[in-house]
Parts: structure tokens; C-alpha cells; sequence
């Protein structure tokens, strides 16, 4: 998975603390990332209709659904796309010891156990949300932790 996972999914975790947009640039400086990086990471968000973009002075992101809904599989599909992590290109059918690929009518084992790996992968990324996440922010930062950056990102910037 890219880097732009990991941020789009804080993104959408600390976007669970607010009611009003948040400005990706305040987004940016919260997560003290470069603007133009974190805003390529919430445009896939929004592309893939997980955020909306709000225009105006007092625009910004907002989530576009409640966190119980929104999956990590949903966010690495936005950001990575849906291809799987592992794609086989048949490297058996090459060098002194090839196998003909007449001979290649069901994927080798490689490809299966890593189309296995790939199901559970999705299986898990499926079965976890947004809200599970901001739970655990609650858990291991302290309660009331999103509410405090809810705050910050509400606040005008320094």
C-alpha cells in the first residue's frame, strides 16, 4: 500500500471530529504533512465520493458518510486503486525452464496463495471502519482526544 493511505485514512479519522469542513491546508498543517501531497490523497477521497469538497470561505472537507460505513477497504480503493496487491506475470513461462503456456491452465501455487493472501487481506480491510478507528484513538490517546483536535481543527489557524 502507498504512504497515501495512511494519510487519507488520519484524514478521515480526525474529519470524524467536526461538523463544519476543514480546509485541506489546516488538514496539512495538523498532520504536518505538505499541502500539495495531502490534497492529492483527499481529491482521491473525493473522487471516490468518501469526502466532499465544500467551495467557499468557509469550505473545506467534511466526510460524506457516517464512519460506520466508511471501510479501510473503501479508503485504499480510493487512494491505491482496485487492483490487488499482487498480480502474477507468469514468470514460470520464462528463462531455460519455461513452462509452455499451453501447459499453464490453472494459476501456479504462487498465484493461488497469493490470491488467498489477497481475499483475506480485503476480507480484514472490510471489516474494519472509520469509527473503529476513531474509537481506538479514543482508547490509546485518551478520551476525549478527537474532541480536543475537533476543536483545533475548528480553531483559526496560527
Amino acid at each position: 500500500m502507498s504512504g497515501g493511505v495512511e494519510w487519507a485514512l488520519h484524514c478521515c479519522v480526525v474529519l470524524t471530529s467536526v461538523a463544519e469542513p476543514v480546509p485541506a491546508a489546516r488538514l496539512a498543517e495538523f498532520h504536518d504533512v505538505s499541502p500539495t501531497y495531502l490534497a492529492k490523497q483527499l481529491q482521491a477521497l473525493a473522487r471516490a465520493g468518501l469526502v466532499a469538497s465544500v467551495q467557499g470561505k468557509s469550505g473545506g472537507y467534511v466526510l460524506t458518510r457516517p464512519p460506520e460505513t466508511i471501510t479501510l477497504l473503501d479508503v485504499v480503493e480510493a487512494v491505491d486503486g482496485l487492483g490487488p496487491a499482487f498480480v502474477c506475470t507468469e514468470i514460470r513461462q520464462r528463462g531455460p525452464f519455461a513452462t509452455p503456456a499451453e501447459a499453464c491452465t490453472t494459476p501456479c501455487p504462487i498465484s493461488r496463495a497469493m490470491a488467498e493472501a489477497e481475499s483475506a487481506r480485503r476480507a480484514a480491510l472490510r471489516a474494519t471502519t472509520i469509527a473503529d478507528l476513531a474509537a481506538q484513538v479514543e482508547i490509546t490517546s485518551g478520551p476525549g482526544t478527537l474532541g480536543r483536535v475537533g476543536t483545533w481543527l475548528g480553531s483559526s489557524p496560527t
